[in-house]
Order: structure tokens, then sequence, then C-alpha cells
């Protein structure tokens, strides 16, 4: 064997090694980094009329932490944001890298008394970005003003099932179950959380949140306690 032949096949091996001991190294640092939550929405993941620190995502996430769970939940929740406005900011959002992001849109359409079948078109829009971007998507549902009567009701209440169905991503189906229309968990306008009610918005989402990260860990090779 010639000494040039030897020196190929030892190089060979080096970088055979080297490619082992990089993928490995990849691994370890996948199952060790802090899985990244957005949360795309508008003032009630914003924490209208709140110190940042009293709005449920970072409720939540304290609630995470407490838990063991080692996961950073980014607001991207923009006070007045339709789902329009949601989706022109899919590719900003996106150079946060996101793991996963939970969509919380449409109170503000439906307040505007925007077409259903448009909302559902644009929300619909958002997922199949996020999915292109191979990013995970929850969504959280909403449903309409009662006085915007029972046709419209049913049409808009039901758009989150039907993208849910047809998208198969987890769906929590109203993201204010527990606080709506109860005046001692909102503030005055009636409509956006107090301290109490954004604490019991975390609360609810938490099982729901804390199922589907063991999902994900598991569609990922992750440990479902990260």
């Amino acid at each position: 064997m010639s000494v040039s032949t030897g020196y190929g096949r030892f190089a060979a091996a080096i970088n055979s090694l080297a490619a082992v001991l990089l993928l490995f190294i990849s691994a370890a640092h996948a199952q060790t980094a802090p899985i990244k939550l957005a949360i795309l929405g508008d003032s009630l993941t914003a924490g209208y009329g709140l110190h940042p620190e009293e709005a449920y995502p970072a409720k939540l996430q304290a609630a995470l932490k407490a838990e063991g769970r080692d996961v950073t939940i980014l607001n991207q929740g923009v006070s007045g944001d339709t789902s329009a406005g949601g989706l022109d900011r899919v590719d900003w959002m996106l150079g946060d890298k996101p793991d996963i992001v939970m969509i919380e849109l449409g109170a503000n359409d439906a307040l505007r008394g925007t077409d259903p079948a448009v909302t559902e078109r644009t929300i619909a829009e958002i997922i199949e970005k996020l999915q292109a971007a191979h990013v995970t998507v929850w969504l959280a549902g909403m449903m309409a003003p009662r006085n915007l009567g029972p046709q419209y009701v049913e049409a808009f209440d039901g758009l989150y099932k039907r993208l849910a169905d047809k998208y198969k991503v987890p769906l929590y189906p109203f993201l204010l179950d527990g606080v709506a229309q109860d005046a001692a968990l909102n503030q005055a306008d009636g409509i956006h959380p107090n301290v109490k009610g954004a604490a019991i918005v975390a609360q609810r989402l938490l099982p729901f949140v804390n199922k589907n990260l063991d999902d994900y860990a598991a569609s990922v090779h992750r440990p479902p306690r990260p």
C-alpha cells in the first residue's frame, strides 16, 4: 500500500469521525436548548392595560418554569391586530426562530364585523406559512360577540375547529374560557382580562400547553421535560 493511499484512508476515517461527532453535538444541543414558543396574537396576548409580567404569556412561562420546563415564550401580541395584521408579521416573527407558534387571532376581526370566511382564509394562510417553515402550529380559538346574530356567531365560532381539523393542529377552544363576561376578572372595558383574569387564562392554558409540549418533544425526539 502506498503512503498516499494510506494517508487517504486515514483522512477519510478522520472525516467520518468528525461527522459523527458533529451529529452528536448537534443532537445534544437540540435536546438541551430551550423550546421557543411564540404566541402570535392581539391585545389579549400583548397584555393590554397590564404590566408585561402580568400578561398571560409571562404567567404561563412562570408556571412552566415551576414545573421544570425549559421553555421561552416569545410574546408576539400587538394590540388592535387583526388576522390580516398577524399575517403581515409572520416573516418578521420567524426571524426569532420559534419552534412552536400558537396563533391567537380573530377577536378584532369579529369586533369589526369582518366576514368569518375572510378571517378563516387569513388564518389558514398563516398556518400554511408556518408549516412551510417547519414550525409546529397550535391554535387558540375565540368566540364572536353574541350581539352579531346567530348566523355570524355560528360561522365565526366554528372556523377554529375547521382549521384545526384541516391542518391537523392542536386547538385550545376558547382563550378566555372562565374569564369572559366575568366583571371581577376583566378590566373596565369588559373585554381585556385584569391581573386575576390573565392569571386564570394562563392556569387554564397550562394543561393544553403541557400535553402538546410532550407531543412536540416526541415528534422531534427530545426529552418530554426538556
